[in-house]
């Protein structure tokens, strides 16, 4: 007996959609398939997100939708803040939870010596990169090697950990928060901790709380994303300049605006009333608006001149 053809699914259309959505991610989910939900759940066209959380981590993820996707290297390179559990006296292959323990030890510290083991790491230091992470080597994750069972040499990285606070301290477990720069990695700085400490350790729980001037106070979560109906879909949405928020902001006459989204350079002693006084910088990236209050992109302002860096196509108004 012939089967006759299933027809094909309708295609779901997708929508144009410019703007941030800040992600409260749960534990147990990566980045890409948080993404991958949120995409499909707002049918958007296209959609990135700004840096990854392990599985094991929740917190705040900033996924863009649209002409945000061009600003989310911006995001990538910021400063980072968490809250983690360390758990004293252990470590584990991976450095977090999910590793099986490679070695045990007594922990005969007090708080008195977990604070002094914290300042130790606050400021300029140098991380090795753990085994278990995503860093190449001859085109091939580290992961790769840890997985069968080979360590490879690895250089030392300069970060900078902001600030380090203890926020509670009920031994073995250690509950930390960190703002600290671009690549640190928080399951190495508990290890290293814990080596201070000279019982080892290792990370149970991480969440992140801020993304450069982004915090968790305004997230949704994925399960309240999926209740909620296209309109109330999109008052989660924030725009496109929220990514931008810390840049100084620069308002453009119809003419600077149009001769602006066309690529061209413009002088800022022509620009009367329209640039800001620049905070002490040689160099300062602003974002751009028209005189309708849209954001047309981002530019650099150096030695006299406004030069486009990047420009948005579609433009969004700035909220009041």
């Amino acid at each position: 007996m012939t089967v006759p053809p299933q027809p094909a699914r309708p295609r779901v259309p997708r929508r144009l959609l410019d703007g941030v959505l800040l992600l409260d991610k749960p534990v147990g989910l990566s980045s890409n398939d948080a993404l991958i939900r949120a995409k499909r759940l707002y049918r958007a066209s296209k959609a990135g997100h700004t840096g990854t959380l392990d599985p094991l981590a929740s917190g705040l993820l900033p996924l863009c939708f649209g002409e945000a996707t061009k600003f989310s290297q911006d995001l990538l390179d910021a400063d980072k803040t968490y809250e983690a559990t360390m758990h004293l006296g252990v470590r584990t292959a991976t450095g977090d939870a999910e590793g099986e323990a490679i070695a045990t030890r007594e922990v005969h510290c007090d708080e008195a010596a977990v604070r002094a083991a914290l300042a130790l790491f606050r400021g300029d230091i140098v991380q090795v990169p753990p085994m278990y992470s995503a860093l190449k080597r001859d085109g091939k994750p580290l992961y790769e090697y840890a997985r069968a069972g080979l360590v490879v040499e690895r250089e030392g990285r300069a970060v900078t950990i902001h600030a380090l606070d203890l926020l509670a301290c009920a031994l073995p477990d250690v509950t930390f928060r960190v703002t600290c720069s671009k690549g640190t990695y928080i399951r190495t700085l508990a290890e290293d901790i814990g080596e201070a400490l000279g019982c080892g350790a290792h990370l149970v729980a991480l969440r992140r709380t801020g993304v450069g001037a982004l915090t968790l106070e305004h997230a949704v979560t994925l399960d309240r994303l999926s209740d909620a109906d296209e309109r109330t879909l999109d008052d989660w949405l924030r725009p496109v300049d929220a990514l931008l928020s810390t840049f100084p902001a620069v308002r453009l006459d119809a003419d600077a605006a149009r001769r602006f989204m066309h690529g061209q350079r413009l002088r800022l002693d022509e620009l009367a009333g329209a640039v800001p006084a620049w905070p002490g910088a040689d160099e300062t990236r602003v974002r751009v608006y028209g005189d309708d209050e849209r954001l047309l992109g981002v530019a650099r302002a150096a030695n006299g001149v406004l030069a486009p860096e990047r420009l948005v196509v579609t433009g969004e108004k700035k909220p009041a």
